[in-house]
């Protein structure tokens, strides 16, 4: 269970990933939209777990597209701590997985259109 605090930095994370998303990766990955889906942070708020949906990406690619992230995860995260330096004192690791949420869901409803 997650203390206010946790609440309040994973909402802080989550909206400043989405925007460095959204503005400064831009230039690595064109055409593809990532949405931060969910940010969970330790207790010791040293580590940070992001779920990335990507689209319009199919299922075979995100793997890759996923690796990708991780290599510029030092980028990211130095451009997080300019965008959070006055919220909070250390920034996170980050650790990026896919959220499949949307394609399960897209699965589960063809499955019971048949």
């Amino acid at each position: 269970m997650n203390t206010i605090r946790q609440e309040k930095v994973n909402s802080l994370l989550q909206k400043e990933l989405a925007e460095i998303f959204r503005t400064s990766m831009q230039a690595y990955f064109t055409g593809i939209m990532f949405t931060v889906t969910y940010v969970n942070v330790t207790s010791d708020m040293s580590l940070a777990r992001v779920n990335l949906s990507m689209f319009p990406v199919d299922a075979d690619d995100k793997p890759a597209l996923l690796k990708q992230v991780k290599e510029h995860g030092n980028e990211i995260r130095l451009l997080l701590g300019r965008h959070i330096k006055n919220q909070l004192r250390a920034v996170p690791q980050l650790q990026f997985f896919i959220d499949d949420t949307l394609d399960r869901a897209q699965r589960i409803e063809e499955l019971l259109k048949k």
